[in-house]
């Protein structure tokens, strides 16, 4: 396998996508022109009495190893358009996709399939499972694919059965399982053949909100074991906020903004996307590690926080009375502080810490 380049920041990347473009409404030769010179006005000029469409508009970004990188919009946005360009179930028009190093718009039919089926799981809103087949034969369907002996699938299917809590569960037949048990279904089969990267469109949206809510907390625990470079699609902005390592905000085809939460709601690119967050609650958003600053003295008498607390679970401690809070590390080490004073700096006259 080739080895993965870096950021400029150091972080191996993963996946790196560099002014990609799909356009409705133009000869294949003519949007991939478009594509390459950008061209507004082409973009202007109606046939047969309709305007092309620029489903995506050269999107540009890196996703790191085990980054959870959310593209988010509202629906028409081009979010789930631009997944399925980076895995070309839709050939884009122009631009450039590579994971670890390889260009996949260049690379043949047969190689693109293998890839998907080896190093790429997905996860779809429609769960897409195969109602004659029951729970472990439904998981074990890729490798079966893939020509894997029985007797090595069912034990690899087991084991992703039991990751996701469904255990006992293997004979039964999808019609027999809740929404949210088929759902795990469906992330257990994309998880059997051992992704490198999982792409995931607006998976948990057609659940009710509490088994969503339930999913997402399942979710957050698959990665802390699985630590996979996933892109997860949703137009929910709080799912977007709870789950994001990173945030592409989309709108009519192009990135409006990226970044971490914290700096997307301390910081919007525009009106849009002020508007957009507007109901998104700081408190649990903005974590220790985006607002401490650096340890003074040893800290001994501070109460403890981790770096991946929110504000949310550190204000009655600073409300109650406690002068700083130390941060630390997963290895208990303290890397930060956070005062009460400085909280209140931090959110301002018009977003005083309450009394």
């Amino acid at each position: 396998m080739i080895s993965s380049p870096l950021s400029p920041s150091g972080r191996p990347v993963k996946l790196a996508c560099r002014n990609l473009w799909k356009i409705y409404g133009l000869p294949p030769q003519e949007a991939a022109d478009v594509a390459r010179t950008g061209d507004p006005a082409a973009l202007q000029r109606e046939r047969d009495g309709r305007k092309p469409l620029a489903a995506v508009a050269g999107a540009s970004f890196d996703i790191h190893e085990a980054e959870i990188f959310v593209l988010m919009g509202l629906s028409g946005s081009g979010k789930s358009t631009l997944l399925r360009c980076l895995t070309r179930l839709i050939e884009p028009s122009g631009g450039s996709v590579t994971l670890d190093g390889e260009n996949l718009l260049a690379v043949g039919r047969g190689r693109m399939t293998e890839l998907r089926r080896k190093a790429m799981g997905m996860v779809f809103q429609n769960f897409g499972l195969l109602p004659h087949l029951n729970v472990l034969d439904n998981v074990a369907f890729p490798l079966r694919v893939q020509g894997i002996d029985r007797t090595a699938r069912e034990a690899r299917a087991r084991e992703m059965t039991e990751l996701v809590g469904l255990e006992g569960r293997e004979a039964q037949f999808p019609s027999q399982l809740s929404g949210g048990q088929q759902q795990r279904v469906g992330i257990a089969r994309s998880l059997a053949a051992e992704p490198e990267i999982w792409f995931l469109d607006e998976p948990f949206s057609a659940l009710d909100p509490l088994i969503r809510r339930q999913m997402q907390d399942e979710f957050i625990r698959l990665q802390k074991i699985l630590r996979k470079t996933i892109v997860f699609v949703t137009h929910d902005v709080q799912e977007a906020f709870r789950l994001a390592d990173r945030i592409a905000i989309m709108r009519d085809g192009a990135i409006v903004q990226i970044g971490t939460p914290a700096e997307i709601a301390l910081a919007p690119a525009n009106g849009y996307i002020a508007e957009f967050l507007r109901d998104v609650p700081l408190l649990r958003v903005i974590r220790a590690v985006d607002v401490m600053r650096p340890v003074t003295g040893d800290g001994q008498a501070m109460p403890r926080f981790t770096t991946e607390d929110v504000l949310e679970d550190i204000l009655p401690t600073l409300l109650g009375g406690a002068a700083a809070v130390s941060i630390c590390d997963a290895d208990g080490n303290r890397v930060g502080e956070i005062s009460a004073a400085e909280m209140s700096g931090f959110f301002g006259s018009d977003r005083a810490i309450p009394a």
